[in-house]
Parts: structure tokens; C-alpha cells; sequence
């Protein structure tokens, strides 16, 4: 463990020229060094994979780890893995200049709710009184854009489910049981995204969010093998909570 947090000192000269000005690099530097020490396992990671992640998190300008929600730098077996958080995703739209807004929402059986796609594209959400027993039919996420554009994506509680069981290891024990509304929120929200303008920060997530990142002091950030994970609920569990529902598998 001592050796990747001295690591990590000696990277503070390159963490601090990937950062954005408004982000300091002793911050980060405090906030890697305390993310080893709270969790031994990533001192036993490959320490070009936890320097990976901690120079892409600093090159997106996100912290990880933190009660912010933006990225996690998990365990997963001798890799740190870069998780890209929910907030994170909307924090990056967000600083584009490009979204006035983008949110995701439930869909209840006592809600008024109806859309349409094709040429006139259209969405109708009113909340209606919610029983004890209520649970979502379905999901959809919104984004709209200064300019004027907009965009929406609607996703059913059945479309939600089938995508958890196909794409997350995880399915039967993890959050998609504990907390099946915000896994399905986070899936509906990144499929809008598909469909919205882009950045060099946003592409450059392609590859490289969900996965294992190296970092050599030469070459710089070098995107390795991508890693399920996506059944980690990074909204609404603790970084600790991460580990330890990625630690089960």
C-alpha cells in the first residue's frame, strides 16, 4: 500500500498537468492517497492501473471516491477499475454549455404518461397518487439543449430488466435487486446520451468508462481490457458500499 501512495505523490507533477485549472492537484493527490488507505485492495492492484484511473478521473476533472458521486477507482481482482458515476455523466453534459437540462424519471401506473417517436416526437409525464405498493412500469430520460434541441428515450420496466440480466454479472445479488429504479434510471440516461451532441471528453470516456486504464509516465493513459461492472449503483451506494457489491462477484 505505502508504495502506490508514494507513487501516487511522485505522479502529482503529471496529475496536476492533466487537471482542468479550476481543480488543484494537491486536492486529488489528499483524495487518491486517502482512497488507498480506506480501501487495502487497491494497494494491491497493479499500480499502473490505479495511477490509470486516478490520471483519467483528473483529466475529466472528477473526483473519486468521494461523496460527490463522480467516479470510483475499484478493486476488481489485481486491476483498479474506472467507474464513471451517474452524477459524473450529468456534470460532464453539464460543462459542455451545451444542455440546459437532463434529468431521469420514473413512470408509475397511476401516472398519465404517453410519448411518441418519428417525425413529431413527443412526451407526457403527470405524476398521479402513488400507492405503498407502487412500482415503476417504466423509465425515460430527457435532455434538452440550449440551442433548442431536445431529446428523450423511454425505457420499460421489462426493456430495464432484460438489459440488467444481459449485461451485468452480477444481476441476481446486486444493486439491480437492491435498487432496481436507479440501475434502470442510469441505463435509460445513457442510451438518450447516444442521441446528443458530443465532446472530446465525452468520446473519449468510448472504451475506457466500466474498464481497467494504465498509465505510463511515457506514454501516458493506455486503455486495457473493459470490465463488467455496470451492476454497481454508483448514485445512491457509498464508495465502500461499491467495493463491497463489486467485491461479491
Amino acid at each position: 500500500m505505502s508504495n502506490i501512495i508514494e507513487l501516487i505523490q511522485k505522479q502529482k507533477p503529471a496529475i496536476k498537468a492533466a487537471l482542468p485549472s479550476h481543480v488543484k492537484a494537491d486536492r486529488i493527490v489528499r483524495i487518491a492517497q486517502t482512497m488507498v488507505k480506506k480501501n487495502p485492495r487497491l494497494g494491491e492492484c497493479h499500480p499502473h492501473t490505479v495511477l490509470g484511473s486516478i490520471m483519467l478521473a483528473s483529466q475529466l476533472g472528477l473526483e473519486p471516491n468521494t461523496p460527490l458521486g463522480q467516479c470510483y477507482i475499484i478493486p476488481y481482482k489485481k486491476d483498479a477499475q474506472f467507474q464513471l458515476g451517474y452524477k459524473g455523466l450529468i456534470d460532464l453534459c453539464y460543462r459542455t454549455n451545451k444542455y440546459k437540462t437532463i434529468y431521469a424519471m420514473p413512470v408509475y401506473d397511476e401516472d398519465e404518461f404517453d410519448y411518441q417517436y418519428g417525425l413529431n416526437p413527443d412526451l407526457t409525464h403527470i405524476p398521479g397518487v402513488r400507492k405503498d405498493t407502487s412500482e415503476p412500469i417504466a423509465y425515460y430520460a430527457v435532455y434538452k439543449l440550449e440551442n433548442g434541441g431536445q431529446d428523450f428515450r423511454v425505457l420499460t420496466r421489462k426493456d430495464a430488466e432484460k438489459h440488467g440480466r444481459k449485461f451485468s454479472k452480477t444481476f441476481a445479488k446486486g444493486p439491480w435487486q437492491t435498487d432496481f429504479d436507479s440501475m434502470a434510471m442510469k441505463t435509460v440516461i445513457k442510451q438518450v446520451l447516444k442521441y446528443a451532441p458530443t465532446t472530446v471528453e465525452l468520446a473519449q470516456l468510448d472504451g475506457l468508462d466500466d474498464g481497467v486504464v494504465s498509465f505510463d509516465k511515457d506514454e501516458g493513459i493506455i486503455d486495457g481490457d473493459v470490465v463488467d461492472v455496470e451492476a454497481v449503483d454508483t448514485e445512491n451506494q457509498s464508495p465502500d458500499a461499491l467495493i463491497d457489491a463489486l467485491e461479491e462477484e
